[in-house]
């Protein structure tokens, strides 16, 4: 939403400025300008980027539009799950989850979790690591180790989609000058025409430049910061998880665990110490 209201702030700021000093909109409808510069772009995109990135590119977009996808609610859910599990892990044994990590989809421990059951690679991500648990990992640096491997891999290939889209905007203005330079050949070889014909079209060959310049900050590169800063807030979701299972591994009674897990997440979302303390305890007996 932002990013909308980014972009219109922008054309009014720019269009609305340029009509002010008296300029004229005509001269700027150059659509053919627009045509080169942007195919020329999102060719460049294509040539640049592997298949894995170009597929995941309307993810991207739209993550970029949409903003981070876990609120305050989703983490306090997550760390009642947390609780949860660990409680029954403490209690009965890590052998009493394995018929929930299974079967997730059919876990009525899981089903009690809705937005977090609803999430498929982070059920996957925790049930993963739950399962080496049962197999009897209980090194808590080996774990780490593992875990940070793991995230690295899952912010790198974020990494890769931010960075496609940062050098398609970086790319823009020298696209723009491209397509300026053919607007300044084509004027050329209409040297004879009278100044006001000349005028129009030098006029309309440094559209592109202006084009390209406004593409590039205005519009991508700005989106492509927004999609990093995005990717970043939504990474600490599966880094509370982290947070928690090496609390648990390393021994920590379920409260400790949790209060690990719930320290590593952003003070914007970060539920309090009462409002875990409050969600867990109206937790049904495991």
């Amino acid at each position: 939403m932002f990013i909308i209201i980014g972009w219109v702030v922008v054309i009014v700021c720019v269009i609305g400025g340029y009509m002010a000093m008296g300029g004229k909109l005509g001269p700027l409808w150059q659509p053919f300008e627009l045509v080169i510069i942007g195919g020329a772009g999102v060719g460049a995109f294509i040539t640049a980027n592997p298949k894995y990135v170009l597929a995941k590119a309307g993810y991207g977009f739209k993550a970029a539009l949409k903003g981070p996808k876990y609120s305050k609610d989703d983490y306090l859910e997550l760390l009642s799950l947390l609780y949860a599990i660990f409680k029954l892990a403490k209690t009965k044994g890590m052998l009493a989850i394995e018929s929930h990590i299974e079967r997730p989809e059919e876990s009525s421990l899981f089903q009690a979790f809705p937005r977090f059951s609803s999430d498929h690679h982070a059920m996957e991500f925790l049930c993963d690591y739950l399962r080496m648990m049962t197999l009897g990992t209980d090194n808590p640096h080996e774990l780490a180790d593992l875990l940070d491997e793991e995230l690295e891999t899952h912010h790198a290939e974020d990494a890769q989609i931010q960075s496609a889209f940062q050098t398609m905007g970086d790319g823009f203005p020298a696209l723009g000058i491209v397509a300026a330079v053919l607007g300044v050949i084509k004027t050329m070889s209409s040297i004879t025409e009278p100044p006001e014909v000349l005028g129009k079209l030098i006029g309309g060959a440094l559209v592109g430049t202006f084009l390209g310049i406004l593409l590039s900050y205005g519009f991508v590169s700005p989106m492509a910061a927004a999609m990093g800063a995005t990717f970043s807030a939504d990474a600490k979701y599966m880094q509370c998880i982290r947070a928690g299972l090496l609390a648990h591994v390393s021994g920590y009674a379920p409260a400790v665990s949790v209060e690990f897990a719930r320290k590593a997440l952003l003070s914007k979302d970060r539920p309090s110490f009462f409002e875990v303390e409050e969600a867990v305890a109206a937790l049904p007996p495991v």
